[in-house]
């Protein structure tokens, strides 16, 4: 990649079956604001050893905490600790790791959400 940029990971396990719907309705909708948000470079997901992955690419963590604290993301967060149990790690880096270094990276240094 080359220039500086802010990785932000999160891996998410949902509580119990039945509230899979509810998470997954937010997942939907705080993936496509990411990928449309003002500085966004790239946001993917992917679900690895049965917990959900998110890698999202941003132009600078400022880029990041703006789409954190709004919309369908923010209404996110709101639920989360009903729904699900996670851990998030954002990092500033020139190369974007790849799924198994995020995953690797989660379980390392991931903080919990």
């Amino acid at each position: 990649m080359g220039q500086l940029v802010y990785v932000s990971i999160t891996g998410l396990k949902v509580r119990h079956i039945w509230q899979q719907p509810v998470f997954w309705r937010h997942a939907i909708a705080s993936m496509s604001q990411a990928q449309a948000a003002k500085g966004c470079l790239g946001a993917e997901a992917q679900t690895i050893n049965g917990i959900h992955h998110t890698r999202s690419i941003w132009r600078d963590r400022d880029a990041m905490l703006t789409y954190l604290r709004t919309g369908a993301h923010l209404n996110a967060m709101k639920v989360f600790r009903k729904i699900a149990t996670g851990r998030t790690y954002g990092f500033e880096t020139t190369d974007i790791p790849d799924w198994e270094s995020v995953h690797q990276l989660w379980i390392e240094r991931g903080q919990e959400a």
